[in-house]
């Protein structure tokens, strides 16, 4: 098959899928945390996107309504068609990062990135977080303090009409659906800043010491990452390695260590 971006598509396979390469490997850092972290990222963003979109809908339509009843009559409610709107944009915003993210360790966990893709992901990771935080905090203000309102006509009028269509209450607390959307929205916003960390963190592992977890790296016998701080520790302090401070002594009859060298030097 094709090699797109250096990946091998024939690494695409639903064997990895099961229950033996996805969350009994260990040879990987870190990426079992990594599945768990990002799918809750995504789906509650998914989750919100989705019921916030069927409030939306039904507000749309209950305007709509109103509007075929009496074209001099319309229901406002501005306000959260524009944050619905923009928290689905967030869901799949949330779900192509971090989606991507996950196929990419599920795929190809030893790929090798450039220097640019790498940093691509970090900002990436950051501007989802900022989105679900605007997303969480707008929605929860419009939907616990503003509802929508009729003008046009009177208010006995208007709320007949309501009543005719049936659902969709203007005070957007009293929409069951708009609440679970609102909290949904914070665990994905909390998951969203959980998965970044992740993510810069194990750039930051794979930089120094590979895609490989400290348990595999051993049993390739390969040295564990605190063998590397170790040795720059010592580097730096002029501590004598290990091989060194337990070198074999001279011998007393032989201070320089070879005698052909003591009689020179004689």
């Amino acid at each position: 098959m094709a090699v797109i971006w250096g990946l091998d598509l024939r690494d695409m396979q639903w064997s990895k899928f099961g229950n033996n390469y996805m969350w009994k490997n260990t040879n990987y850092h870190r990426r079992r945390t990594k599945f768990i972290v990002y799918q809750i990222a995504m789906i509650c963003c998914v989750v919100s996107e989705s019921l916030g979109t069927a409030a939306l809908s039904d507000y749309v339509d209950q305007q709509d309504f109103v509007s075929k009843k009496d074209p001099n009559v319309t229901v406002h409610n501005n306000n959260y068609a524009g944050i619905a709107s923009y928290n689905i944009f967030v869901g799949i915003y949330v779900a192509t990062i971090f989606g991507s993210a996950f196929f990419f360790d599920l795929f190809w966990p030893e790929r090798e990135e450039s220097k640019s893709v790498k940093i691509a992901w970090r900002v990436c990771s950051v501007f989802a977080c900022m989105l679900t935080l605007a997303s969480a905090l707008a929605g929860t203000v419009i939907v616990a303090r503003h509802s929508a309102y009729v003008t046009g006509t009177n208010a006995e009028v208007a709320q007949s009409y309501l009543a005719e269509y049936g659902g969709s209450p203007l005070r957007y607390r009293d929409n069951g659906r708009a609440v679970a959307s609102v909290v949904f929205e914070w665990p994905g916003m909390i998951a969203t800043f959980a998965s970044t960390v992740l993510l810069w963190r194990s750039l930051d592992y794979i930089d120094t010491y590979g895609p490989l977890s400290k348990h595999a790296r051993a049993l390739n016998g390969e040295k564990h990452p605190t063998d590397k701080s170790f040795e720059h520790s010592t580097a730096g302090s002029g501590i004598a390695a290990p091989e060194a401070a337990y070198a074999e002594p001279h011998s007393a009859a032989h201070p320089y260590g070879n005698t052909d060298q003591a009689h020179e030097r004689a």
